[in-house]
């Protein structure tokens, strides 16, 4: 098995693709070992490696958050946690439903306001999430409210630098263009 690694933008978080799928549907962020070990096998591995304080699942990738130690010494136990869990051929996560998935809860908007979320939803959906996933992130929406839509960043979006930028000039441009009533764009938690 051959893991390929990619740097982001995050100089904190690491891109591995295991050259398989790790997550069919949605994403699985998680922040704490706890968490990780009682949701999936393989993060609770990942955390289980000193310096570890992030692991983001997406289609085809892991993303990998950390805190202290350099990377030449942290990957090579990244990566033999990767390699050991997929050759064991346990799920990566415990139960069907991912952990932080885009599922529709806690979205807040007026209704008079839906079509308009619609049309928001489709650009981050079709322009926006495939970009950053590139990037080893994921964005969902969380709501729109008096011109201002909220976003929840996860993965290495989480904590980046240059995650402001593509709020501000990235993602809020991109929306106002298409979306006149929009006027600015905020991260939420």
């Amino acid at each position: 098995m051959f893991i390929q690694t990619e740097s982001t933008p995050n100089p904190a978080t690491l891109k591995f693709l295991p050259g398989k799928e790790v997550l069919r549907e949605g994403t699985a962020d998680f922040r704490d070992a706890d968490t990780a070990a009682e949701a999936s096998p393989l993060a609770g591995r990942l955390f289980e490696i000193p310096g570890v304080t992030g692991v983001f699942f997406g289609y085809d990738f892991i993303t990998v958050t950390k805190d202290g130690p350099d990377w030449q010494h942290l990957k090579p136990a990244i990566l033999g946690a990767i390699m050991e869990h997929f050759m064991s051929g346990a799920p990566v996560m415990a139960s069907a439903a991912p952990s932080g998935g885009a599922g529709q809860t806690g979205e807040f908007y007026d209704k008079a306001d839906e079509e308009l979320v619609l049309t928001i939803k489709e650009l981050l959906d079709t322009r926006v999430r495939p970009a950053v996933a590139q990037d080893g992130g994921d964005i969902t929406f969380r709501g729109f409210e008096n011109g201002t839509v909220f976003l929840h960043m996860k993965g290495a979006c989480a904590g980046c630098p240059s995650s402001t930028a593509t709020l501000k000039h990235g993602i809020q441009n991109l929306l106002r263009h298409f979306v006149p009533e929009v006027q600015q764009v905020e991260q939420v938690a």
